[in-house]
């Protein structure tokens, strides 16, 4: 019995020797790692309080609106927006920025064009003598206004009608169908082509013959004078016209 319980005690010895080794050997092997704290800098200076008052009346001018919307955009921004959306439908352009790119080119190529529109009406204007024409004070009027007479020019008696206007008094209505009369003759002898489209240089050019060049200048002088001066014409004035345009008109052989 006693020998026994001696083999039990020498067998736990045993085993716990071995459990001491083993769990020495796991903690030599174990590596021990440093935790390592990061630090963060504090700022410790003063800080100064800011107040800031009054930011909506401050910033409350067009100046500071970053979004606005057709409504309250000015007429250029809502005819640019317009215009923009016709290119876009028109040409089936999907991205907006290019439409809005191709609205800004076809702006600048209409304002070069509008600006050589006003330099050749301004020219014009210059070489016909400063924007006088025959049949108007100023640039903006035909030779002759389009009304049933200057439309039927050849086949209209002019005798009769200036015969009619003299008997009336009325020496400036005379003088304009004289004047009309005058260019009938000068297109039936193809001295010139009768266009209501003309001016007076128009006409003056196209007279090649010296002399009926200057009595056309002439003649051309007396109806702007009469016609469209801001005075009523009395006999003596109406006669000395009269003798120019019978005269010349007796000239020219159709």
């Amino acid at each position: 019995m006693n020998k026994r319980i001696g083999l039990h005690i020498a067998i736990f010895t045993i085993i716990c020797c071995s459990f001491q080794e083993i769990k020495a050997t796991t903690f030599n092997n174990t590596e021990v790692k440093k935790v390592v704290i990061d630090t963060l800098n504090i700022d410790t200076s003063s800080i100064t309080p800011r107040r800031f008052e009054n930011l909506i009346e401050k910033y409350s001018d067009n100046n500071f609106i970053y979004e606005r919307t057709i409504e309250k955009s000015g007429w250029w921004t809502r005819f640019k927006q317009w215009l923009s959306d016709k290119i876009q439908n028109l040409f089936n352009i999907k991205n907006q920025g290019q439409a809005s790119r191709a609205t800004d080119l076809a702006i600048k190529i209409g304002g070069v064009l509008l600006f050589i529109l006003v330099i050749y009406f301004i020219f014009r204007a210059v070489v016909n003598k400063e924007g006088t024409w025959v049949f108007g004070k100023s640039s903006d009027k035909n030779i002759i206004p389009v009304t049933d007479i200057e439309a039927n020019i050849h086949a209209t008696n002019f005798k009769k009608l200036i015969a009619e206007a003299e008997n009336n008094s009325n020496y400036r209505l005379a003088v304009r169908y004289y004047y009309l009369w005058l260019l009938k003759k000068l297109s039936v002898a193809e001295i010139i082509h009768y266009d209501v489209e003309k001016t007076n240089n128009d006409y003056q050019n196209e007279i090649k013959i010296l002399e009926v060049k200057k009595e056309f200048a002439y003649t051309s002088y007396l109806y702007n004078y009469i016609w469209y001066g801001e005075f009523d014409v009395n006999n003596e004035q109406f006669r000395k016209a009269k003798r120019a345009f019978d005269s010349f008109l007796k000239s020219i052989k159709a």
